[in-house]
């Protein structure tokens, strides 16, 4: 099962990332890792299948618990225009295929993924899964936390 303690991050969907990164960085106090912009972002859904969404997000740079920002566009997946606000959490996996497999088998609903499960041994990189309570967590594959880490530090 997934380990609470590894929750990284908090995903905010917003309708523009510069105005929430602006008002957040100065209310919360937190300055913003450099802004990452993926017209070609993956994500495959039960309703939708696999899709290409232009996606802007960025992280604060303080942690250990970080903001998340994302701005998708319209009707997808992460579109903060018509429900901005909290979206989800984010918790490091060892094994996100294993782990969401538990999940799905304890109830949990498979909201998203990186890749087409279908097509793939596996979900990708990351899944996004919910419980019939609502809340969404995102579970990331931890190798890719090196990474991440220098982003956050503005070495990457």
């Amino acid at each position: 099962m997934v380990d609470y303690q590894n929750l990284f991050h908090v995903g905010i969907r917003v309708p523009d990332i510069a105005d929430a990164m602006d008002e957040l960085g100065n209310s919360m106090g937190v300055t913003w890792a450099a802004v990452r912009e993926n017209p070609a972002q993956t994500l495959w859904s039960p309703e939708n299948g696999l899709q290409e969404i232009h996606l802007k997000f960025v992280y604060s740079a303080e942690g250990p618990q970080h903001i998340e920002l994302l701005e998708g566009p319209p009707d997808t997946f992460w579109d903060g225009r018509g429900c901005t606000g909290a979206h989800h959490v984010g918790v490091w996996s060892n094994d996100v295929a294993s782990d969401t497999d538990g999940l799905i088998a304890s109830g949990w609903t498979l909201v998203g993924a990186q890749v087409d499960p279908a097509e793939h041994n596996g979900y990708g990189m990351f899944t996004y899964l919910q419980p019939p309570t609502g809340l969404i967590v995102e579970l990331v594959d931890s190798s890719v936390r090196p990474h991440f880490e220098q982003w956050w530090a503005g070495t990457a």
